[in-house]
């Protein structure tokens, strides 16, 4: 009974510390809140809630009741959460799911390792290529990956590139060649991932002027041995290469079996450059369902830019947008016909 009569305090005092949080963080939102002592942060919630319930409370509960709180004050929260239970299938649940901002808590995780790779690395890429049902990845030291979950289960193929000082920055697929592409700061990387066991499938295309950031392939080529290739650079330039199945083709080695890269010099390739922004272009995207690229950079005058391919070809102007402070990221919904960006 004494046990009982603490945890309902406990709740009371809780329930004090939820209401009071949500009326200071209603002031700031209005601009009316002015910073005291009793301010309430992450760290004192935390903090406070640990001291009223103990161990009993999980970080990760804790941090996630907070979370919900502030992105909706209106949400409707119950005490039981905080433990990490949650209101089952009803009413109250189904209107909880519609609520705009959500809160998605990640129940299983599986990590992939690989055996090539022995110190520490990170993954600058991913890639899914649906209609293969495989997933590419690339690692900043030099891993090109693919994953093909067939059966359920994974396997990879790993290819390592390496290079003194060339990480790489990013990758895509090149749907006609049926080839993986990468860059790294000075190079385009092609790799044949259909012949397993050798590494003279791979070709490297160098030197490029500027340190490349960014890459994709444009999927509106109808020419069955071609491929267009869309890079962004730390000078705020976008490259279109493109590249054929003769540029490949003439370079492999039959009969030869030793591990080499063959290089290719981007001299012999056509190569369109055009500059569109004035810092790094940090995404490089092609949109099919738009027939468009788009590019965006931290520049705050040529933040985004969204056109034609063959304005880009045609070196003619670009429709471009500016926004204060530049942009990060953005993506396409061709569902709601929405293009979001973030900066």
């Amino acid at each position: 009974a004494l046990e009982l009569l603490d945890f309902k305090n406990a709740l009371k005092q809780f329930q004090k510390l939820v209401e009071k949080m949500v009326t200071q963080k209603t002031k700031e939102r209005l601009g009316l809140y002015i910073k005291d002592d009793d301010e309430i942060d992450y760290d004192k919630f935390y903090t406070t809630t640990q001291t009223l319930f103990g161990a009993e409370v999980k970080d990760h509960n804790i941090k996630t009741f907070f979370r919900k709180i502030s992105n909706n004050l209106d949400a409707r929260t119950e005490w039981c959460e905080i433990f990490g239970y949650f209101i089952g299938e009803s009413d109250a649940m189904s209107s909880q799911m519609k609520e705009e901002n959500m809160v998605f808590l990640v129940s299983e995780k599986q990590q992939i390792t690989h055996a090539v790779v022995k110190r520490q690395d990170v993954i600058k890429g991913i890639v899914k290529v649906p209609h293969l049902d495989f997933t590419i990845t690339s690692s900043q030291k030099g891993v090109l990956t693919i994953f093909n979950n067939q059966r359920k289960s994974f396997f990879s193929y790993p290819f390592y590139f390496h290079q003194d000082t060339a990480w790489i920055t990013g990758c895509d697929f090149l749907p006609q060649l049926k080839c993986v592409v990468a860059v790294t700061e000075r190079t385009v990387i092609v790799w044949d991932y259909k012949s397993k066991g050798s590494q003279n499938n791979c070709f490297v295309i160098k030197p490029m002027e500027n340190g490349l950031l960014c890459v994709c392939t444009v999927t509106m080529s109808d020419h069955l041995a071609k491929d267009n290739i869309l890079m962004g650079d730390d000078k705020g330039y976008v490259h279109l290469l493109t590249v054929t199945s003769d540029h490949f083709g003439l370079k492999q080695c039959k009969g030869k079996k030793e591990s080499q890269l063959q290089v290719l010099d981007s001299k012999t390739f056509n190569i369109v450059k055009r500059k569109l922004h004035d810092d790094w272009v940090v995404k490089i995207k092609y949109i099919s369902d738009l027939n468009c690229f788009g590019s965006c950079s931290s520049d705050s005058i040529h933040s985004f830019v969204l056109d034609d391919i063959k304005r880009l070809e045609d070196n003619l102007p670009v429709k471009e947008f500016s926004v204060p402070k530049g942009v990060n990221a953005f993506t396409y919904c061709g569902k709601a016909k929405v293009i979001v960006t973030g900066g």
